[in-house]
């Protein structure tokens, strides 16, 4: 299964370090964050993705371009031509493809451009921004056992009330409304890592102002089409520098609660 990762946004919200770089490669541990999420799918075995480049998206090409050189020891030698020697070698099985989807793209617009990546295939779409411990495995199961109904199973996360809120059925974990950016305080969140059906393109429109988390989730909501996996787990999005000491506090302490691998 393809994983798809959002990495295109302007990162406006922690701009002390997105004024450098794209938010996706701001570091935690001296790793990008894009690379812990690569890491969480790659555990659970999925090791092909399609990453939606926008702001300062040659960076990302960048750092996969020269990936070996980042984990691995290099000799240099300029007394026999300009040599180069890599040592201990060490790669990550994935495969890893990088489309520009636009500077000023939405997410809804961004998600539609990598359509002829994915094809008439289920996959896997995350923000990439966000770490967590959740079981994937289990959240593919819990999407297939609902896949008559099922276009998207969102991961719901109840860490406060800065992001969409999800009404859940209890019964049937069915969401019945999505309201994206609500100030209510304690509901299920949308926390990403979801598992999405190919029929999702047909609710997208290749212009820069398509919102993924407005009109396209808002109606498949209303048609019955936005399923839950409730994650009780860890989760933590990197929005801002103090979510960044977070993560950074969590993984020097040895203890990063999303490090499965």
């Amino acid at each position: 299964m393809k994983i798809v990762i959002l990495a295109g946004g302007l990162g406006t919200r922690i701009s002390e370090e997105s004024a450098l770089r794209p938010k996706p490669m701001i570091e935690i541990g001296g790793k990008p964050i894009l690379w812990h999420i690569m890491k969480i799918y790659s555990h659970y075995g999925f090791h092909e993705f399609i990453i939606c480049l926008g702001y300062k998206g040659y960076m990302i090409k960048e750092y996969f371009a020269d990936y070996y050189l980042h984990t691995s020891d290099v000799t240099f030698d300029f007394t026999q031509g300009n040599s180069m020697t890599v040592h201990n070698n060490v790669s990550e099985p994935w495969k890893v493809t990088l489309v520009d989807t636009g500077l000023n793209a939405q997410t809804g617009c961004r998600i539609k451009r990598i359509q002829k990546y994915v094809g008439d295939e289920t996959f896997m779409l995350t923000y990439g921004d966000g770490v967590s411990d959740i079981d994937l495995h289990a959240l593919v199961r819990t999407h297939n056992a609902k896949q008559d109904r099922a276009l998207v199973t969102m991961t719901a996360i109840q860490p406060g009330g800065r992001f969409g809120v999800l009404d859940i059925e209890s019964s049937t974990n069915e969401i019945s409304r999505f309201v994206e950016k609500a100030k209510e305080d304690g509901g299920w969140i949308n926390g990403g890592f979801m598992v999405v059906e190919p029929a999702v393109f047909d609710y997208l429109r290749d212009d820069d102002a398509c919102v993924f988390e407005t009109e396209p989730l808002e109606t498949i909501a209303k048609n019955g089409g936005l399923h839950a996996y409730k994650h009780a787990g860890f989760w933590q999005c990197m929005d801002t520098q103090r979510d960044k000491g977070k993560l950074e506090t969590l993984w020097e302490s040895g203890d990063a609660p999303w490090k499965l691998w």
